[in-house]
């Protein structure tokens, strides 16, 4: 048996090898994107505010747009055997991404992931519809936290697998997380203890080898809080 009752992994750069994101504005947006992004990174702006931004930069059809991701960004090669092995132990893998959305089914499908659910935002004519988000706080799209405490309501121990800045409020809250890249920076600093990972396989492996998780650090306040 696992020592978790659900696994959470964040989707551009992770489950997916490449910010699919970033791709697609680099290649179809405005160049000031990467201003907005900065923004964001120094906590002028919150994920929410940003993305929409961005997104409204994004003139292709949507199929183009869909057709450069299918073409460009591959799923980590490790990831599909992940999902069989975790379902093996009755363990759901579910996909919590706050980036533009619309991509991810597509790509998962092409890999033949079809069926792993996506906790993301919904796009439509370049406008993000925030489905997912925090019912009072405004700065993510998608609440990471909210995606880990509700995963732990039903199962108890959740793990969180990331990269990224918009992991770090899924790591603060899950019972154990798999930090690599710009989340491991956030992590130590918020004193969330992580276990470093390159491939899925690594994430296997650990949850194959221990039966005690280190916790969540679980602030009352999630610091990425923004009042409407």
């Amino acid at each position: 048996m696992l020592p978790v009752g659900a696994i959470l992994v964040d989707f551009d750069g992770t489950a997916c090898l490449h910010d699919v994101a970033e791709h697609l504005l680099m290649r179809f947006g405005d160049p000031a994107w990467a201003d907005l992004d900065a923004a964001w990174l120094r906590g002028d702006m919150g994920n929410r505010e940003t993305i929409t931004a961005q997104a409204a930069m994004l003139e292709a059809p949507i199929e183009d747009l869909i057709a450069y991701a299918l073409d460009h960004c591959r799923i980590d090669p490790t990831f599909p055997s992940f999902v069989r092995w975790a379902r093996g132990h009755d363990v759901p893998v579910t996909l919590v991404s706050d980036g533009f959305g619309f991509y991810i089914e597509p790509i998962l499908a092409a890999a033949g992931l079809g069926d792993v659910p996506v906790i993301t935002n919904t796009w439509r004519d370049r406008q993000i519809v925030f489905g997912n988000g925090h019912g009072e706080c405004i700065g993510c799209g998608t609440c990471k936290m909210r995606a880990v405490l509700e995963a732990q309501a039903p199962t108890d121990r959740v793990a969180f697998v990331g990269e990224g800045a918009s992991d770090r409020y899924g790591a603060l809250y899950a019972d154990v997380t798999f930090a690599k890249d710009a989340l491991v920076d956030h992590c130590r600093r918020d004193g969330v203890a992580f276990v470093p990972w390159v491939t899925f396989d690594d994430v296997r492996r650990h949850l194959d080898s221990v039966s005690e998780l280190p916790g969540p650090v679980a602030p009352e306040r999630c610091p990425g809080w923004r009042f409407p």
